[in-house]
């Protein structure tokens, strides 16, 4: 199972929403005597997510330069190029997992969508090819279609994966 470090501003109800995970659940895993009161540099337990130290595999962002490596037990697979979020909309930065994913989800999302841990936040196929390379995205990681369902075939959920700058 995965640890979540608890970050400044967070709550268990923002770490739920986060990991697509019950907020009851997480108190009853956890064992969170006031859901209330939790604090930063808390591990809380995420039971719906694999330890991301069992899985070979890394996804490595990078918004500058608008791709998103694919590394095997640190070793470099594949880079594929991307499009990220827009000036007003930023793709964000940190360290996050993939949580689930929905085959087809429709719409702008494209062939696949593999969703972050953060609420809101996702890598996903298009239906506008056009836009690959470029920041025009509401904060998401764009791929290629034929792109992102390779990716999707050989990551798991729990795959860590490191936005930067």
């Amino acid at each position: 199972m995965y640890q979540h470090i608890v970050k400044p501003n967070e709550t268990l109800w923002s770490i739920s929403q986060d990991y697509r995970v019950s907020f009851q659940k997480l108190v009853q895993v956890n064992q969170i005597a006031n859901p209330s009161v939790i604090y930063v540099g808390q591990a809380i337990t995420i039971p719906t997510i694999p330890n991301p130290d069992t899985i070979p595999y890394s996804v490595h962002i990078s918004t500058a330069n608008r791709t998103l490596t694919l590394k095997k037990n640190g070793s470099t697979v594949k880079t594929y190029p991307i499009a990220v979020g827009q000036m007003v909309s930023r793709t964000p930065v940190g360290d996050f997992v993939i949580v689930n994913r929905a085959p087809n989800p429709g719409g702008p999302f494209g062939a696949m969508w593999l969703t972050l841990s953060k609420n809101h936040y996702g890598i996903h196929g298009t239906n506008n090819p056009s836009s690959i390379g470029k920041a025009v995205s509401q904060g998401c990681i764009r791929m290629y279609n034929e792109d992102v369902l390779e990716l999707a075939n050989l990551v798991p959920n729990g795959t860590r994966v490191y936005i930067r700058r």
